[in-house]
């Protein structure tokens, strides 16, 4: 008996026949996301260990996730280990514009590390400029973790907080207070400086978080960001009581 295989599902055929990182456009699938809705993509350029002598694994782009979850200590073998599989997925491109492209596709949310030589010399900027790039990956990342936290609806006030840290001249949180709880507590500070001062503050102990993912611990301890985040929280539920308070007493 001949056996015949059916043609009329183009559109299925055309996405199984083609790796998920194939930077051409496609028609978008009718099922469920790829990734979740919380998803957050970094793209970067994988640079060489300074002991490392080849340029094994330093061509091309890479596009990873952010963790979800944070991370904890297995208390029998020692180890950091993680329920967030996620980011164990790890895609190679051959250009940025490529891993910007694929990202777009899937809707991801994703932040784009350049090398500090294509961003340009930095001192022909005013001093408090940042380069275009880091501040629009300052905003993804703020947004997409304020989406995490439940506090996407503030998601435009961080940001005016973020685009006015140069003219009050915000403090580095990790260098002025010793624990993030010390910048919601601390009263010479506005909300916006708060606001701005804790989310600086997140996206230094993320990058910390990636490099030490990435093999290259940076300043010898472990990331912060689970602390800064609960802090954030406690900013904004003090900040709701506080409105909660002044509505009852006008009503009073």
């Amino acid at each position: 008996m001949e056996t015949t295989r059916s043609t009329d599902q183009p559109e299925y055929q055309l996405l199984q026949g083609r790796p998920s990182n194939d930077n051409r456009h496609t028609l978008l699938s009718m099922g469920r996301p790829v990734f979740p809705h919380d998803a957050v993509a970094r793209i970067y350029k994988p640079s060489r260990a300074v002991t490392t002598s080849g340029m094994a694994r330093t061509k091309g782009w890479r596009l990873v996730f952010e963790r979800r979850t944070a991370p904890f200590i297995e208390p029998l073998m020692g180890y950091t280990g993680g329920d967030d599989t996620l980011t164990q997925v790890e895609l190679a491109f051959p250009t940025p514009e490529s891993a910007i492209r694929y990202a777009e596709r899937q809707g991801l949310t994703y932040i784009v590390q350049r090398p500090t030589g294509q961003i340009g010399n930095a001192s022909s900027r005013r001093v408090n400029e940042k380069p275009p790039r880091v501040e629009r990956s300052m905003h993804s990342f703020s947004d997409a973790t304020l989406d995490r936290l439940g506090l996407a609806a503030l998601q435009e006030r961080y940001g005016h907080a973020l685009d006015d840290a140069a003219n009050r001249n915000d403090r580095s949180g990790p260098e002025s207070w010793t624990s993030p709880m010390g910048v919601v507590c601390d009263p010479t500070l506005t909300v916006e400086a708060k606001r701005s001062i804790l989310m600086n503050w997140a996206w230094t102990e993320y990058l910390i978080d990636q490099a030490t993912n990435e093999g290259m611990p940076e300043n010898n301890r472990p990331s912060r960001l689970d602390e800064v985040e609960q802090a954030l929280l406690a900013l904004e539920r003090e900040l709701a009581a506080d409105r909660g308070n002044s509505g009852t007493r006008k009503a009073a």
